[in-house]
């Protein structure tokens, strides 16, 4: 009786797991092929050859790129470089990409940057916050920038027992700020389980010197996060759930839900166009060739624009769809007056006028 029991169990649990791991390829598109989608008058950007997986643009135009990320499962081209914030004027005819230097203190050997976002003080001051990983743990670090010195000068790195696993941010005040959790779990093993399981476990949390709380739940994977133009409105990602959340903001922080937008790729991170208040968003047509990374075979990209945001009928058009030729694994793309940066989780970086 004692056997039939446990074979039973195991039977049970077994094609449970083949349940979800049928579902699990199937939410991330794993056998989708990719209609391409090609922009005019593009180059890819020197010296971004191991990523750019974040972009922040100021109203100047000056843009501000996260430049090697490591993260598990996700392939790494310079295994042996650490990360850096590079700097691309769009005001210039042909912008090339800069490294910024950073000051003397940080400790840049485990410089891991992520997602990113500009804050702009009353005294027209520019900071700039990073999601760093130094060993694969997670911290935001807040930089001035020095324009005239095109350097970074450390001020402050914020740790929380809430700030883990994070993936992205947005800054709406001197040391407020929204950031997304992607895995409940710190361990590859348990946060690809997590995802298997579609555990819907990850969040959303404010963080202020006076509080820090969650201020939305519920989320397979929460991923990129940005604000509307007037800051009345937060946009965050679930990659894993192929869909964008518009959640309200509210003068305590809190955030309720107004919607969600399906799109049936997995996005990663968002802008915001400065002209139209459109939503872009960075994409994953085929995750599995994240996962599984085959060169001879590459993870495409895609980049969607999102209209008419708060309507109920929001419009989806592709800007952008590659199967990996020219670029692979687009994270990012962000407009400023007729031209786009498009970046990507590990590989090159793509420049074009509109």
């Amino acid at each position: 009786m004692g056997k039939l029991v446990v074979l039973t169990v195991l039977g049970a649990s077994l094609a449970l797991i083949g349940e979800r791991l049928l579902a699990f390829r199937e939410r991330i598109n794993a056998t989708r092929e990719l209609e391409p989608v090609e922009l005019q008058n593009c180059h890819l950007i020197e010296g971004l050859e191991n990523g750019s997986e974040d972009i922040d643009i100021l109203p100047s135009g000056l843009a501000f790129i996260s430049n090697g990320l490591k993260y598990p499962s996700m392939p790494d081209l310079a295994p042996d470089a650490s990360g850096k914030i590079y700097l691309m004027d769009l005001n210039e005819q042909n912008p090339r990409a800069q490294a910024l230097k950073i000051s003397d203190g940080f400790d840049e050997k485990f410089f891991n940057p992520h997602g990113i976002s500009t804050f702009i003080d009353k005294d027209h001051t520019v900071y700039l916050y990073v999601v760093n990983h130094p060993h694969m743990k997670s911290t935001v670090e807040i930089f001035k920038f020095e324009e005239q010195q095109r350097s970074l000068i450390h001020l402050k790195t914020i740790k929380h027992e809430l700030l883990k696993s994070v993936n992205d941010i947005v800054v709406l005040g001197p040391e407020q700020f929204y950031a997304t959790r992607d895995h409940y779990f710190t361990t590859f093993f348990l946060a690809l389980l997590e995802m298997i399981l579609d555990l819907h476990w990850t969040h959303v949390i404010f963080y202020s010197p006076k509080e820090v709380k969650v201020v939305a739940k519920g989320f397979n994977s929460a991923n990129g996060i940005t604000a509307s133009l007037d800051h009345k409105y937060i946009y965050v990602a679930d990659v894993t759930d192929k869909n964008i959340h518009i959640l309200e903001k509210h003068d305590d922080w809190d955030l309720t839900q107004l919607k969600v937008i399906q799109l049936g790729t997995l996005v990663d991170n968002l802008t915001v166009d400065p002209d139209t208040g459109d939503i872009l968003a960075g994409c994953h047509p085929n995750a599995m060739k994240l996962l599984n990374y085959n060169p001879e075979d590459p993870p495409g990209s895609e980049v969607l624009r999102i209209q008419n945001v708060l309507s109920d009928q929001p419009r989806v058009s592709t800007i952008y769809a590659n199967n990996g030729s020219v670029l692979q694994g687009t994270s990012v793309a962000s407009v400023y007056h007729g031209k786009i940066l498009i970046g990507t989780v590990f590989h090159k970086a793509l420049y074009c006028v509109l």
